[in-house]
């Protein structure tokens, strides 16, 4: 290109931080900016494009539902909702499926799930467990729900009923609700993702099944960012073996098009009632294709498998890599969920990492984030890392 094309967005509301790039087109794991750069995918639009970018089955498929119908309200029944609904409940082994459009809105939904259930159970005013760290989204219930005040700041007041506790301590939890009759539900991430790459412990989470079923309070598990393979499973908790009551999902369901679901259990399943909860573009003809065509391809192509080995193959190049080095706090994540906690901020990383060709992110001030396309293959994994270890050794060096 001749022209050198700055990317600017005045009249939009200065909401992001952004880098100075704006993108054409992409293929694969690969984009390109209006101005013919050419990057590595390993962020997925946060963990959205599992199939990545112009997948040739993918791109055909919602090019014929758009010359069908794109939306149809709720008032009618979605054949392609059925079709996806009874396909989540068969891979989590649950039993009914509300759709929504964002990860934020299958979280509130989930919130007054609870709600709902501590009420039926004559429950005044139910409180739920939730964790330190945790991010479930920005509306005002999904933030007091957050365990993160700098987000919170200057949104107060917060929306009362959580009660929070530390991840991976499960006396810590007993004690924070012991003698608590309105205790209805505990709701937390298997990995946390905004709050740094955070795994849950697979002791803990059978830990906190059992406490569930003792007390007959709802297990909530927030699959927005680590559900629909990225692990290597279709839902991270299933790696402990376990059964979510209600289970919000979102990002990568869709690969791109805009989607979100909350799964639930027997428990759950029969809460809501005509006019209880709703949506106008929840479980569209557009968003259910382009969940039934992910979820098929997926299957087809073996993707599960592919992130577990390809994450286990990126993992161990960034350890080996970063070995010894000063700095580097740990290295955690699983499948191609990954995370590199740095002793100090490195948010000057993603616009370094970018001009070398590499898309990442920073998350919790000191955390690498990497959630790319679950397309990704070992020999881009590679190239991941020979991009990006030479920048943590020098920024680590400064």
């Amino acid at each position: 290109m001749s022209a050198f094309i700055e990317a600017t967005s005045p009249h939009t509301m200065n909401t992001y931080g952004r880098l100075p790039i704006a993108m054409s087109h992409g293929q694969g794991c690969r984009l390109w900016d209006v101005n013919g750069k050419e990057y590595l995918d390993a962020l997925g639009g946060i963990a959205v494009n599992t199939l990545g970018h112009n997948h040739p089955e993918l791109v055909p498929a919602l090019q014929d539902q758009l010359s069908k119908i794109i939306h149809s309200c709720n008032y009618y029944h979605v054949p392609n909702q059925e079709k996806l609904a009874a396909k989540l409940v068969e891979l989590s082994g649950m039993t009914n499926v509300f759709f929504c459009s964002t990860g934020l809105e299958a979280n509130e939904a989930a919130i007054k799930l609870a709600r709902k259930y501590g009420h039926d159970k004559g429950i005044e005013k139910p409180e739920i467990v939730v964790y330190e760290k945790a991010f479930h989204g920005r509306s005002i219930a999904t933030l007091s729900a957050t365990g993160n005040t700098k987000i919170q700041q200057g949104f107060g007041p917060l929306v009362e009923g959580f009660v929070r506790v530390p991840v991976n301590d499960i006396a810590a939890l007993k004690k924070a609700t012991d003698n608590n009759p309105n205790v209805v539900a505990v709701f937390f991430e298997t990995i946390q993702g905004e709050g740094g790459v955070n795994p849950m412990h697979m002791d803990y989470l059978r830990d906190v099944r059992a406490l569930c079923d003792e007390k007959d309070w709802l297990m909530m598990i927030d699959e927005v960012q680590c559900g629909m393979g990225r692990t290597g499973k279709w839902f991270a908790h299933q790696w402990a073996g376990i059964k979510a009551d209600v289970m919000p999902l979102a990002k990568g369901l869709g690969s791109g098009v805009p989607i979100a679901a909350v799964v639930a259990g027997p428990k759950a399943a029969n809460i809501f009632q005509p006019g209880n909860h709703g949506t106008t573009f929840g479980g569209n003809p557009l968003a259910m294709r382009a969940g039934v065509e992910t979820i098929r391809i997926m299957e087809k192509d073996g993707l599960l498998d592919n992130a577990a080995k390809v994450g286990a193959h990126l993992k161990d190049r960034l350890e080996k890599g970063l070995a010894g080095a000063k700095g580097v706090k740990e290295i955690r994540g699983q499948g191609l969920m990954l995370g590199i906690e740095l002793d100090k901020p490195c948010s000057a990383l993603t616009q370094r990492a970018a001009d070398a060709g590499l898309l990442i992110s920073v998350t919790a001030d000191s955390v690498i984030r990497m959630v790319p396309p679950l397309i990704m293959t070992q020999a881009e994994a590679d190239q991941v890392a020979d991009i990006l270890l030479p920048l943590i050794h020098t920024f680590l060096s400064e």
